[in-house]
């Protein structure tokens, strides 16, 4: 069976059924293929305000089950501290990824978008047609949305797939049977990264991230994360493992980024939109999806173009410099001085409390830390090199 539209979006998540939901809204035939959505994702699981902001008139916030934050807790075991930063009301919320997915989706369906909820297996050229091909038979359609994850099946035919190197490994357990209104984190020195406990409506989402090249095994990553549930005392409910990939590209990569070509875009984690420090996506790829939907409705040959250079100006250039901190931000110097930090400047705090709501950009982050009046504390971040 063959069938016919105007645009195929390939994957549901956040960036495809936001893009499906836009373009049915502009009177666009979208057909949606994807065969797992919606679904509970191995992630943290936390929502900025801005990104809720994004989708406020689509999906009944009111309904959706999630945790208010309040703080944000930065561990160091070593030193035995663990300041808390404050959040404010709306800066972060933490929501079950089955329902904040599953109202994405209904609202894509709800206006109009076509789905056929099988996997995509392959993807060609037929002239100036895509045809896409699921077990169900083949749709085809002059232009396409890639919105099919980190192991992109669109980027993997029409562009290059992400090196290792640029993927991170997310892996950990949700912990059941208990929750709260803090998050915890504590930065890792080995394995670089950083393992967290983030509350969900019934249970915590506990996991450990790291770069995917570097020489340790998803099980040693699990160990970690168990010993640290013990540790932390965050409970003793039933575990259920899981593990994920997560774009992290370099300075590098991201100066070299494909994001499109002509008649198909990629969004969210396909398109390789990861904030690299703290692996958030759910932003960017709700974006991405609407920008990805609004150019590729337009039709005209140079569409693409002006995508990648909407991504490239206002979401890249962002990413990029997170990249360039990223290099020092897991050395041991700095993970050490940041929790000094926090523990003793409030208006240090405040600089970290609008990193983790996403409204602290990168650019202008050092210049905001020698705003906060802690001369002496600036020059030991200084002297730290935690940037390049």
């Amino acid at each position: 069976m063959t069938n016919d539209a105007d645009v195929v979006v390939i994957g549901g998540g956040p960036a495809g059924a936001w893009a499906a939901r836009t373009l049915a809204m502009r009177g666009a035939r979208v057909t949606l293929v994807d065969g797992s959505h919606p679904r509970e994702k191995p992630c943290g699981g936390g929502v900025t305000g801005r990104a809720l902001a994004l989708v406020a008139d689509a999906i009944a916030q009111a309904a959706l089950p999630r945790c208010h934050i309040d703080s944000a807790r930065f561990v160091d075991r070593r030193r035995r501290t663990s300041p808390a930063v404050p959040l404010n009301d709306g800066d972060l919320d933490v929501v079950s990824r089955i329902e904040f997915d599953s109202a994405l989706f209904s609202a894509a369906l709800t206006s109009g978008a076509r789905v056929i909820r099988e996997r995509a297996v392959d993807i060609a050229r037929d002239g100036t047609t895509f045809v896409v091909r699921t077990n169900a038979g083949t749709i085809r359609a002059p232009r396409l949305i890639g919105a099919d994850g980190a192991n992109s099946l669109v980027r993997r035919r029409l562009a290059q797939p992400f090196a290792r190197a640029d993927l991170s490994v997310a892996t950990g357990y949700f912990v059941h049977g208990v929750t709260s209104r803090e998050i915890v984190l504590e930065l890792l020195v080995d394995p670089p990264g950083y393992i967290w406990s983030f509350p969900r409506p019934t249970h915590l989402a506990v996991g450990i991230c790291t770069q995917a090249d570097e020489r340790i095994t998803t099980n040693a990553l699990r160990n970690i994360t168990r010993d640290w549930i013990c540790a932390m005392k965050l409970g003793d409910g039933a575990l259920s493992p899981y593990s994920w990939p997560i774009p992290s590209l370099s300075a590098r990569s991201f100066g070299s980024l494909t994001t499109s070509g002509h008649g198909w875009c990629l969004a969210g984690d396909a398109a390789g939109l990861v904030d690299p420090i703290t692996r958030e996506g759910i932003y960017f790829a709700l974006q991405s999806g609407q920008w990805a939907a609004e150019t590729i409705a337009s039709a005209d040959g140079g569409a693409h173009h002006r995508y990648h250079e909407r991504v490239r100006d206002e979401i890249v250039s962002e990413l990029t410099r997170a990249a360039r901190f990223k290099s020092g931000f897991f050395k041991p110097r700095f993970t050490g001085l940041l929790v000094d930090a926090l523990a003793e400047s409030p208006r240090v705090r405040d600089v970290m409390a609008g990193l983790v709501a996403g409204t602290q950009p990168y650019k202008g982050l050092k210049w905001a830390l020698a705003q906060t009046a802690e001369v002496g504390l600036a020059w030991r971040l200084l002297r730290a090199k935690w940037y390049n």
